[in-house]
């Protein structure tokens, strides 16, 4: 479907591709496009929903500027998927419910770290020199990271909140392997640490914000480039937990199932990230916070929640959501609204069938506190066009 909904704000307008948006989202969405450096339109995308400052859902080109809490504090989430060369033949409950036990103790999730014998001190390597430029021009960062290495042991491990590893099933019943991580972290405590450079240049300029969230850095203000530096390593270092998390999961499921090959592309893509790109006669920085790029032929990914269908998608490049598509289902509840609302029993009841956490401590994840990802496919035909349906069979949860 087309653009379902313009807003007219004073600067830019804002363009929608759903009519499921709440007040509160619109009117972040508007203030968004007040800004003096906002390029052309604000994309919205049809998961859209309330953020922190900036609206979640959201493609924001600025000309000369960035907004570091739209960029968001898990710099570089995002999804990795490929396809193996078995089936669902080749799947037995048992064995599931053993790999499921097994990607458990091999991925630390929530806080978890790896040990020294288990980290990922190769991989981590070639970040090591650009972490420590970064540390050296902002040594107060360098006490909020807890230790200067714990960002190594962390490399290779999957967090908490939506985070996911899911073993899933396509319309021709291949397997895949998909999962949801970003910066860890490191990228939270960079993240964090220029939110607040950010403010104190709004105060010190005595710049007015209707939020202050939506606190910038101008390309000539003295922080600007460290936090290019900085958003880059962390999106760099997003992409190789990833990359990290999927070799562990791939090394479980070889334990207990038949033996396999990689028969796909991997797909490894940001859904919260800056970067530098040209779109209507002009070069700016993009913000996606919460979206994926879509350029024409783009592989991206598109989860559900965890009791729904998850797409592989190509980008068909649509100028007007500056070549960017919806990532998920999006929330249509906060978490405490769906702990108040759900019980472990509605959570074992909507995930039937998946081998999973069931319990109260997931909840705040449960599908019906997520809107229809079928929806959110229908009012994206215009961004993308489906390669694959997923239905995950496992879903370990941070």
């Amino acid at each position: 479907m087309p653009i379902q909904q313009v807003l007219s704000a004073q600067r830019v307008p804002v363009k929608i591709w759903t009519d499921d948006v709440d007040e509160n989202s619109r009117r972040q969405l508007m203030n968004i496009a007040n800004l003096p450096f906002v390029h052309h339109h604000v994309a919205a995308m049809p998961d859209v929903h309330l953020g922190i400052g900036a609206t979640i859902g959201s493609v924001i080109a600025t000309h000369k500027a960035i907004i570091p809490a739209a960029v968001g504090v898990d710099i570089g989430c995002g999804m990795v998927a490929c396809r193996l060369s078995i089936t669902a033949n080749d799947l037995e409950e048992k064995s599931l419910r053993t790999v499921f036990g097994q990607i458990s103790r091999d991925v630390p999730v929530g806080r978890g770290i790896h040990n020294n014998r288990r980290a990922f001190e190769e991989q981590a390597q070639p970040f090591a020199a650009g972490l420590s430029r970064i540390l050296e021009k902002h040594p107060d960062l360098e006490k909020t990271i807890c230790g200067t290495t714990k960002w190594v042991k962390q490399l290779g491990t999957l967090g908490g909140g939506n985070h996911f590893i899911e073993v899933c099933l396509d319309e021709a019943d291949q397997v895949w392997v998909m999962l949801h991580s970003g910066s860890r972290g490191i990228g939270n405590a960079m993240a964090e640490y220029f939110i607040q450079l950010a403010r104190k240049d709004m105060e010190r300029w005595m710049i007015q914000l209707p939020d202050r969230d939506l606190a910038y850095f101008p390309e000539e203000a003295e922080h600007f480039d460290d936090y290019v530096e900085a958003a880059l390593w962390a999106q760099g270092y997003a992409l190789q937990n990833r990359q990290c998390m999927l070799d562990l999961t791939l090394a479980a499921l070889r334990r207990h199932l038949p033996p396999f090959e990689v028969t796909s592309e991997v797909v490894n893509c940001h859904h919260n990230y800056v970067a530098r790109e040209h779109h209507f006669g002009a070069e700016v920085w993009v913000t996606r916070k919460g979206a994926i790029r879509a350029r024409e032929g783009d592989l991206g990914i598109i989860p559900g929640s965890m009791g729904a269908k998850s797409y592989i998608v190509r980008g068909l490049g649509n100028p007007e959501s500056f070549m960017s598509s919806a990532h998920g289902a999006g929330r249509r509840m906060s978490r405490t609204a769906a702990e108040k609302q759900f019980t472990a029993a509605d959570l074992a009841q909507q995930t039937d069938g998946i081998i999973c956490r069931k319990d109260s401590g997931v909840v705040d994840e449960i599908p019906g506190a997520y809107k229809d990802i079928d929806s959110v496919m229908e009012n994206q035909k215009d961004l993308t066009e489906t390669l694959h349906t997923l239905k995950q069979v496992v879903c370990v949860k941070g």
